[in-house]
């Protein structure tokens, strides 16, 4: 299984995202699961915003395009290559004011490519060329946005994501979102995070099965996560 891991958090060592995808990828490990990591993280490795040159290029027919248009989405191409070549995607992140860090909005608009990862049937419809990948979601909030909360209905985070990826053809992402942290009393946010490190060795024990089991004991999972 290759696995393409992004991470979104402005924090390092303080991250809480990124040490529950370090988790999510332990647990993996440890179902015996064989697989390899392409790692990203978009705050280092910030995609361009979207600019008019960048517009006007993705909408371009393929063999119609300068080599300036080719340039421009060179980049774009390339995570759109890797975001495809993968089985799987684990991506991490926190809820900054209700919705997903600016960069990782980058990287949804620099991977939403029209003959690339979707494409326009004869019918008009959209066909997501994600559809066979296993997709996890891993976010931290600092609030306690579930049901029956005060600020439920001030989520735009898990909208936005199951309305970008499934237009990708992602069907039924899984979430697992570790909550209430920052604006909690010390005890809330042990709980919150020992029931998301729960709900993220159960999402491990499901990708395990059917999957090829390693033969061997894996080097580190993630050296560009280390932290």
């Amino acid at each position: 299984m290759k696995i393409m891991h992004v991470d979104a958090s402005a924090k390092r060592e303080r991250s809480n995202s990124r040490a529950l995808a370090r988790y999510f990828l332990e647990r993996l490990h440890e179902q015996r699961v064989e697989f390899e990591v392409d790692y990203l993280d978009v705050t280092v490795d910030t995609p361009p915003h979207v600019t008019e040159a960048f517009a006007i290029a993705t909408y371009t027919a393929a063999h119609e395009r300068t080599a300036a248009m080719q340039a421009t989405l060179a980049l774009s191409d390339a995570l759109c290559a890797r975001l495809l070549a993968a089985d799987a995607l684990v991506f991490a992140m926190p809820m900054y004011n209700w919705s997903m860090p600016s960069a990782f909005k980058a990287f949804i608009d620099s991977v939403t490519r029209t003959g690339v990862t979707y494409l326009n049937a004869e019918d008009g419809s959209i066909v997501g060329q994600l559809g066979r990948h296993k997709v996890l979601f891993i976010t931290s909030r600092g609030a306690d946005l579930r049901a029956g909360s005060p600020y439920e209905s001030m989520d735009a985070l898990t909208p936005a994501l199951k309305a970008a990826f499934g237009f990708l053809g992602v069907a039924a992402p899984t979430f697992v979102d570790a909550q209430p942290l920052q604006f909690a009393n010390p005890e809330a946010r042990a709980a919150a995070l020992e029931r998301a490190r729960g709900e993220l060795a159960a999402v491990a024990a499901r990708w395990a099965e059917g999957a090829p089991a390693a033969n061997h004991e894996a080097e580190a999972l993630c050296p560009a996560d280390a932290e």
